[in-house]
């Protein structure tokens, strides 16, 4: 099961996000988190910078997960984008990352950051639905595979 449908909307979606380097991915994660939640895109880009300077989110196979926590969320959100070239991140296996979700957490979020963050990584890990966001054809496409509860479409 890979719903993320509660962490996730449409407009937190891009495929093909045109970046140079980390330092311009954060920038354009906080960007997108400003248009899709109405976060200051600045405060969540140093956010997402600050949390990077404990430890690569670089989380292993082309993927990275940065994660922080922001002021003025309510509840835990994400973003989400496939990169038109890979970038060096730091990942722990040294390969360049194409796939990104950021998770963004209230100050306050404790326990749930961390179980949104173990959600995330376990639906990462998933092989077969990390081609599937890589292949889709459309961030439509990406969000459908991010939102849809396989468990309940089989039923």
């Amino acid at each position: 099961m890979n719903d993320l449908s509660d962490l996730i909307r449409p407009e937190a979606v891009v495929r093909g996000l045109a970046v140079a380097s980390k330092k311009a991915l954060f920038q354009q994660l906080g960007l997108l988190a400003a248009t899709a939640y109405g976060l200051d895109a600045k405060t969540a880009s140093d956010a997402l910078t600050e949390r990077e300077k404990l430890g690569s989110t670089g989380f292993g196979g082309g993927v990275a997960i940065p994660h922080a926590r922001v002021a003025g969320l309510v509840t835990i959100r994400c973003v989400v984008a496939t990169l038109a070239k890979p970038i060096d991140v730091g990942a722990v296996d040294e390969l360049p990352v194409d796939l990104v979700v950021a998770l963004f957490s209230p100050p306050g979020a404790g326990a749930d950051h961390l179980k949104a963050l173990a959600r995330v990584s376990r639906a990462l890990r998933d092989g077969q639905f990390v081609a599937k966001l890589r292949g889709a054809g459309s961030k439509d496409a990406m969000y459908v595979l991010l939102a849809r509860d396989e468990a309940r479409d089989a039923a």
